[in-house]
């Protein structure tokens, strides 16, 4: 880049650069850090990226921009334009080119904003049995008459007081022990990893030795900061994961890997760039320093795994969707760039399949099936839903393309967990008349002083638990039918209910910005819990069970999502509602007992080799199962748990299930 290149300068931000004729306008805002959405990973599909190009001189920025500083309107935008609105000075930033200088407005709806990350270390009792600890030496001095070098004579010190076996040293603290020793006056603490490696030394006595306990998910990152000598959580935080500017979903991110030279780098250096962030913030929380952090563990899904590990997740993107490795890793920190002490050590937790990950390795761990009697189904709900059927007597799992409408992406009025965002929802069945809960307020839409209360962020979209609920809710109120298809003749009876184009809407908020669910909204979430559903039936046919006996749902979606209006939905097969609850972050739970308990990792390495593992792309009869799930709550199964709790509507009369083959009854 030189002085003579065009000037572009991003608002609300204000990030600015310079940038070469033809540099793409998405990829400029990306180098700048500037967080432009793209669902689609840059294909011109999702219109996330969307930018509003400023006309006129800015002496302030030194610009004077016009819409003519870019490329004229591409096919792409073209095509998208006509599928989708595209506003007066709007342009696709991945689909336009830079050809002078610009001022570019990013609008709030491509703004990638932080999120409300509700992943707060779940309490729970575990054992502690951490895989580092500090020991307290004396060492005895040099003298003329005994040649021992320093490392000899603290080994000499460690075995006599503690005990220990052969142990090496990390060339860090060969590099530091000689300094600490003398300054110490011959006294000084080391770190011990696993009983055989030192790989920490401070003079005199120290006693803060701290874990880091992650869970990279593909939309949000986790981290739990952990005494390693209480047990005790210090610090817990949450971000979103940068990578979304990549790509909303898994497989657009894999996709933008495969479409761009060194995509696959960039994705690796934005999460260990997170990751760091992450270290130092929750360590300003609990007044420590990133360097007592000796020991992290992680979790995440297979390409979640593959991109912090600098493996490029190409091969997850089609069958056979192999995986680099499955086995658990034990790594140096500073082998990925983490900023933590430099003798720090990385712990992932195992893979299961290839889109099966160490985050489901980590739900198994905190919740362990494998202890029951009873038939349990965990599901982590998210961009790609990980399901997990067992019990004491065998265990299977598989994953389900879900994509990101359960977050609010591909919605109308969907949005990101944020302070404004609908939450809870309820429509009278009489009048049809909504209400609503914001994130950030305790009062319903209707009740005094909520216009007051939401008044600084406004009513701003609907997140994924609000939208779980609204379209549950219309279903009850008989807005919608069992095949999903909004009642245009209610439009007579409730203004609520507004014809668009060929189709209905039903107004949910009618403020700055309108808040309404269209039909197009209604097929999105059909079609995410129908392959949600469908990888639970073929679990269901392979275990040979009609019914299970508890679920556990999981992940920061699935904690936050009522579990009756999952229920009513069809994401989740009928039980009886006493069963059913959150398990909270239970992945991140997982990763926060391998963290404090060092023979959990044993245990869970142990414990994947047992899972079966069933991929839904080849399975037959997922398609079958897709279509029936398709209905609200299901084409062909009746729910009597649910109606035992919840008034459904009656639904036409349910076809049999095939296969003449014995199935189990769960508790049987």
């Amino acid at each position: 880049m030189s002085e003579k290149d065009p000037l572009v300068v991003f608002t609300p931000s204000g990030k600015r650069g310079r940038f070469p004729l033809g540099t793409q306008l998405l990829e400029a805002a990306r180098t700048l850090g500037v967080d432009v959405d793209s669902v689609c990973g840059g294909r011109a599909l999702c219109g996330r990226c969307q930018v509003l190009v400023m006309e006129g001189d800015f002496p302030k920025h030194g610009v004077s921009s016009h819409a003519a500083n870019l490329t004229p309107l591409s096919a792409a935008e073209e095509g998208y334009a006509q599928r989708r609105p595209l506003p007066s000075g709007h342009r696709l930033s991945c689909s336009t080119q830079i050809q002078g200088d610009l001022v570019i407005d990013v609008p709030p709806t491509s703004q990638v904003h932080r999120q409300v990350v509700r992943k707060a270390a779940d309490a729970r009792p575990i054992t502690l049995n951490p895989v580092v600890h500090l020991h307290y030496v004396e060492v005895r001095q040099p003298d003329m008459h005994d040649p021992a070098g320093d490392l000899q004579r603290l080994l000499e010190a460690l075995n006599r007081e503690w005990k220990f076996g052969p142990l090496r040293a990390d060339l860090a603290v060969l590099q530091k022990l000689q300094q600490a020793l003398r300054q110490g006056e011959w006294r000084v603490t080391v770190a011990v990893h696993a009983g055989t490696q030192l790989i920490g030394v401070w003079p005199g006595f120290h006693d803060r030795v701290y874990g880091l306990a992650v869970d990279v998910g593909s939309t949000t990152i986790a981290a739990h900061l952990c005494n390693l000598e209480s047990g005790e959580v210090a610090a817990s935080s949450g971000a979103m994961n940068p990578q979304i500017r990549f790509g909303e979903d898994l497989m657009s991110r894999v996709s933008y890997s495969m479409m761009h030279p060194g995509g696959a780098q960039q994705m690796t250096e934005a999460v260990r760039g997170a990751l760091n962030a992450l270290a130092a913030e929750v360590a300003r929380e609990a007044k420590v320093e990133p360097t007592d952090i000796l020991e992290l563990t992680v979790v995440g899904n297979p390409i979640m795994h593959h991109l912090l590990l600098g493996i490029d997740p190409v091969e997850l993107g089609g069958a056979p969707f192999a995986l680099a490795t499955d086995s658990a890793l034990a790594l140096h920190a500073s082998e990925l760039g983490l900023t933590v002490h430099p003798g720090a050590r990385v712990y992932t937790l195992p893979c299961i399949a290839g889109h099966v990950g160490a985050d489901t390795a980590g739900m198994l761990l905190s919740e362990r099936p494998d202890l029951s009697e009873k038939l349990t189904l965990l599901v982590d709900v998210g961009t790609n839903a990980e399901i997990v059927l067992g019990s004491r007597e065998r265990l299977l799992a598989c994953s389900s393309p879900t994509g990101p409408a359960f977050e609010g992406a591909q919605i109308s009025s969907g949005q990101r967990a944020a302070p404004g965002a609908i939450e809870r929802v309820r429509i009278d069945r009489a009048t049809l008349e909504p209400k609503f809960k914001v994130i950030g307020s305790d009062l319903w839409s209707n009740q005094p002083g909520f216009e007051q209360v939401v008044a600084a962020t406004g009513v701003t979209g609907i997140c994924g638990s609000g939208i779980i609920e609204v379209i549950a809710e219309m279903y009850l109120a008989g807005i919608i039918s069992q095949d999903g298809v909004i009642d245009g003749e209610l439009s007579q009876r409730s203004d609520r209910i507004v014809q668009t184009g060929r189709t209905y809407a039903y107004v949910v908020h009618r403020g700055t910005p309108a808040l309404s669910i269209t039909q197009n909204d209604v097929r999105a979430i059909q079609l995410a819990k129908a392959a949600l559903r469908a990888g639970v039936a073929l679990l269901m046919d392979r275990f040979g069970c009609d019914r299970v006996d508890r679920i556990r749902l999981a992940g920061a979606f699935g904690s936050h999502i009522d579990v009756k209006y999952a229920m009513i939905l069809g994401m989740i097969p009928d039980c009886d509602l006493f069963m059913v609850a959150s398990a909270g972050n239970a992945a991140g739970t997982g990763a926060r007992i391998a963290l404090l308990d060092s023979d959990s990792r044993r245990t869970i390495e142990e414990l994947v080799r047992r899972v079966e593992k069933i991929e839904t792309a080849i399975e037959p009869k997922f398609q079958a199962h897709f279509v029936a799930a398709m209905g609200i709550p299901h084409s062909t199964e009746a729910y009597p748990e649910l109606r035992k709790v919840v008034q459904l509507p009656e639904p036409k009369a349910a076809a049999p299930r095939g296969g003449a083959r014995s199935r189990r009854r769960a508790g049987a």
